[in-house]
């Protein structure tokens, strides 16, 4: 094979052809190579597609990103629900200690009582209730951070330490 152009270069015409054929070679692997995986894509995309349109599925998936987007606002809105829940429960009585006595030595059926009522902070009050013959007397008295600055009466103490303890006695 003679070719002016080529031997005027210096590269030899044989050395072309096998060049040229080894690039077709290398090339036609690279096609079988992406025809493989092209048929693999199609496989997986008809399993995908099966039982669905284009279309079908595209609303399908926007109505499960509506219910998503949903799902966190409602996440959000229950978040701040409970934190609201959790500052009001801070400030409700949710401890309590109950002690019945006989005031009185001629009076009896332990009809007397000291309630303790605390939040969370262990504040509140101890309400005495103190029945008699002649009657039945009720006295308050406010409680802060477990603490009372009127003096208790051993019921009155013995309620509060109740209610200060009221989630550790529990267990």
């Amino acid at each position: 094979m003679n070719s002016g152009i080529l031997n005027s270069l210096g590269i030899d015409p044989g050395i072309l052809v096998i060049a040229m054929m080894g690039i077709m070679i290398f090339v036609l692997l690279y096609m079988v190579r992406v025809s493989i995986k092209l048929t693999r894509f199609l496989k997986r995309y008809r399993i995908f597609m099966k039982g669905k349109d284009a279309v079908s599925l595209e609303k399908a998936f926007a109505q499960k990103f509506l219910e998503v987007d949903k799902l966190i606002e409602m996440s959000k809105i229950q978040g701040n629900e409970i934190r609201r829940v959790k500052e009001i429960q801070g400030r409700t009585a949710n401890k309590i200690g109950i002690v019945k006595y006989d005031a009185f030595p001629d009076v009896g059926g332990r009809l007397s009582f000291a309630l303790a009522m605390l939040d969370e902070s262990d504040s509140g009050f101890v309400l005495n209730a103190i029945h008699g013959r002649e009657g039945c007397y009720t006295y308050i008295k406010e409680i802060v951070k477990g603490e009372s600055y009127i003096v208790l009466g051993k019921e009155e103490k013995e309620a509060l330490r109740q209610a200060v303890n009221y989630f550790n006695d529990m267990n």
